[in-house]
């Protein structure tokens, strides 16, 4: 039977129960890893539940790549354990740890046809060929490439290469899907469909993923859980929507982006049952009022507001004084920027120099009267101020 007709009499299956995949959670125990005298991670605790989209988001050098290295085995680990299910597989090879890596640039080989791309695992752990045909078959189907079995990767868009990588991993039934930045290499029209791809096939699959990306737009996108890394630490473990409302350090405000951070002491704490109301005496401004725990009296802090949480509003002298419900500066317009359905405004604050942000709908802001060069007030609501102790 040649491969054009076993794919033709393959039906779309379902991934969970006809393809035999099943999840398993990763858990890493005071992990760290060293070379030399270079610590690349340091003591990292973090736990993915099977069947969650984990990404690992951060700057380069904050050790994403690393860490998930140490999961696939292909770094030792210098310290602590790896767990995925119930096992410690710190001995294990990486073919012995039921996970699968997809590379950022897909590592497809150029002189195999995409069947014999997607078949290369099944053939190197000897499974039996008729198993074969019937799993790569499956997979192509799935996938949407049944067509494209017999063509080489260099006939192939950048969408269907990192589907054939995909396919690659998926075939060989791993447990946890590893990927390396595997967006990075595609346009950004190509990026945005891909990603809405990957998400689907996951939640198909009901699989374990983790991603590294240094996209914030792409964890937020894919992401049941954000692990944001800085410098070989893990800053914060949260879902989208709670890292994107309350970021847990000043590193985590700027490397979202599109807040604007103001830096001070603490000199009043008001306890509350949602969350304290937290005073800070900010140089130059004043008195800032923000919500959050853990504020220590006399320790300098930080608050966050974001730039679509502030409003501006012609000044007024009469209005620039701060209180316990509302934080007024007075800024000046210094450039505004289309970028489509939303307008970024840029700030300077008067006192200050500081350079903030403002961000509308574009329709709102050609309906106000505000211009660049333009004195203004600030405002924002306490309680869309986040506190940040460090």
């Amino acid at each position: 039977m040649n491969i054009g007709t076993k794919i033709n009499s393959v039906g779309k299956t379902n991934a969970v129960c006809d393809l035999g995949l099943t999840a398993q959670g990763v858990s890493l125990r005071s992990v760290s890893k060293k070379y030399g005298s270079f610590v690349a991670v340091e003591n990292l605790n973090l736990d993915i539940p099977a069947g969650d989209y984990c990404c690992l988001l951060g700057p380069s050098g904050c050790g994403k790549t690393t860490t998930l290295r140490m999961i696939a085995g292909h770094e030792d680990v210098t310290s602590g354990d790896v767990l995925i299910g119930d096992r410690h597989v710190n001995n294990l090879p990486p073919a012995k740890r039921d996970t699968a890596m997809m590379f950022q640039n897909y590592a497809l080989f150029p002189h195999k046809t995409v069947w014999q791309n997607v078949d290369f695992g099944l053939k190197m752990r000897k499974i039996p060929q008729s198993d074969r045909r019937t799993r790569v078959g499956e997979m192509l189907e799935l996938i949407g490439l049944s067509h494209l079995a017999e063509r080489k990767p260099v006939q192939l868009s950048g969408g269907q290469q990192q589907r054939v990588a995909l396919a690659r991993a998926l075939v060989t039934r791993p447990k946890v899907l590893l990927l390396d930045e595997p967006l990075s290499a595609l346009d950004e029209t190509l990026r945005l469909r891909m990603r809405g791809e990957l998400r689907k096939i996951q939640k198909q699959f009901g699989m374990t993923f983790i991603q590294v990306t240094h996209g914030v737009d792409e964890a937020f996108a894919l992401s049941d859980q954000i692990v944001v890394m800085n410098h070989g630490h893990i800053e914060q473990v949260a879902t989208p929507a709670e890292v994107f409302r309350t970021p847990a350090s000043q590193f985590v405000a700027k490397f979202m982006g599109d807040q604007n951070i103001f830096t001070g002491k603490v000199i009043n704490c008001i306890a509350d049952t949602n969350s304290d109301l937290i005073e800070l005496d900010v140089k130059g401004i004043g008195s800032l009022f923000c919500r959050g725990y853990g504020a220590v009296i006399g320790n300098e802090a930080a608050c966050s507001i974001r730039a679509d949480l502030v409003e501006l509003e012609p000044y007024s002298a009469a209005t620039s004084i701060p209180s316990t419900k509302q934080n007024h500066i007075s800024v000046r317009i210094t450039a505004v920027e289309l970028t489509g359905y939303v307008t970024r405004v840029s700030l300077m604050a008067e006192k200050t120099g500081q350079e903030l942000l403002y961000k509308v709908r574009t329709d709102d802001w050609h309906n106000s009267s505000l211009q660049e060069g333009q004195l203004i007030i600030l405002r924002w609501s306490a309680d869309d101020c986040i506190f940040l102790a460090h």
